[in-house]
């Protein structure tokens, strides 16, 4: 028992220290922008990185903590970002304040990407390994092929929308008065939106997913996640209700994706169904199995790093992807070295297997 209490003080040292680095990072990055130290290009980019933290941290829960393979995770991040978008169009008059819409759409993303979660992870949950990894990508799919064909504006009788499924409506069919606003024009998009995400916002977004992964990796729920992950027939033995704790963390984290596409959708004025494809889903999964499943500041780093490596290498164009390959490998090397791990229990100890039941 006393070396339960001794590891879970190491494990609570570690979420803090998570927390204390994610903060610090935050009013580096804060005071380099207010010092003019950032150029246009690196400011433009702080919102989105933001966004894919967020989006690899709950992706990690998926695959990481969960360990059931998603390759439609953009499905969910698309949900929130157009979501979120109409909320905040819709909005722009009755609530003229901006932090209150992005909070709103944030709300409104995390909401509807958990309904849709729900109505993915019932029938697809029970599936197992590749089949369960080919369904979210087909889900993935066919959320972008419903979005090409939504229709949705807003005026003074509020909202309306129209699915253009067989190529005859446009979005005149909509109908919208004369102080209408054409909100997703089918496959062109979201156009005209306003740019009211900030850096500030994504930063408060990346701490809440952190507090609620960290947070119900910890719990009873959390355990009896890996113990499903971990050994299925074995978990479902002592009475743990399989279905009901992998709903529960497909859930979370579609609901964290939808908030993470809401914050990105709301920092573009242009936003398509073909930014949230199959490619997308395939980049997180590399932020999340680069970073180190299971392993959330890990997810942090990589997602840093490698988004932010392309445009650092854009001015060394003819040696951009051999030098991205490189770091590649060197970021997995690092994630993933056991002689590393070593030298950073004993700076902060983690809990070894096996604790939790001594004594």
């Amino acid at each position: 028992m006393k070396n339960y209490f001794k590891g879970m003080k190491a494990v609570t040292k570690m979420d803090y220290a998570t927390y204390a680095g994610v903060i610090l990072a935050f009013v580096i990055v804060s005071l380099c922008q207010s010092f003019g130290l950032l150029n246009r290009s690196v400011s433009g980019m702080l919102v989105p990185i933001c966004a894919y933290v967020c989006m690899a941290l709950s992706l990690n829960l998926t695959v990481g903590v969960l360990g059931e393979l998603s390759l439609g995770h953009a499905g969910f991040m698309s949900v929130g970002a157009f979501t979120g978008i109409i909320t905040s169009m819709s909005l722009s008059t009755t609530v003229p304040n901006e932090l209150a819409r992005v909070v709103l759409a944030l709300v409104v993303g995390m909401i509807f990407a958990a309904i849709t979660g729900v109505i993915v992870g019932v029938p697809v949950l029970r599936l197992r390994g590749d089949y369960l990894a080919i369904v979210t990508l087909a889900f993935g799919e066919i959320i972008k092929d419903i979005i090409n064909c939504l229709l949705v504006g807003w005026d003074e009788n509020g909202l309306h929308i129209a699915l253009n499924i067989d190529g005859t409506k446009s979005i005149a069919s909509l109908g919208l008065s004369e102080n209408g606003i054409e909100i997703i024009k089918g496959a062109q998009g979201a156009s005209g939106n306003d740019r009211i995400a900030t850096f500030t916002v994504g930063f408060v977004l990346v701490l809440i997913t952190l507090v609620v992964v960290l947070n119900l990796v910890r719990s009873r729920t959390g355990r009896a996640v890996m113990a499903i992950r971990d050994n299925r027939i074995a978990a479902e033995s002592v009475g743990i209700n399989v279905t009901k704790y992998k709903l529960m963390a497909f859930v979370t984290s579609a609901a964290l994706a939808g908030a993470a596409g809401a914050l990105f959708g709301l920092n573009y004025s242009s936003v398509s169904a073909v930014q949230f494809d199959f490619n997308t889903s395939i980049l997180v999964l590399v932020y999340v199995v680069l970073g180190g499943l299971g392993n959330m500041w890990g997810s942090i780093i990589a997602t840093v790093v490698l988004y932010v490596l392309p445009e650092a290498l854009r001015s060394f164009s003819d040696y951009r992807m051999l030098a991205y390959a490189i770091v590649l490998i060197l970021v997995m090397l690092a994630t993933n070295n056991d002689q590393l791990k070593g030298l950073l229990a004993k700076v902060i100890p983690v809990r070894k297997k096996g604790d939790a039941i001594d004594g």
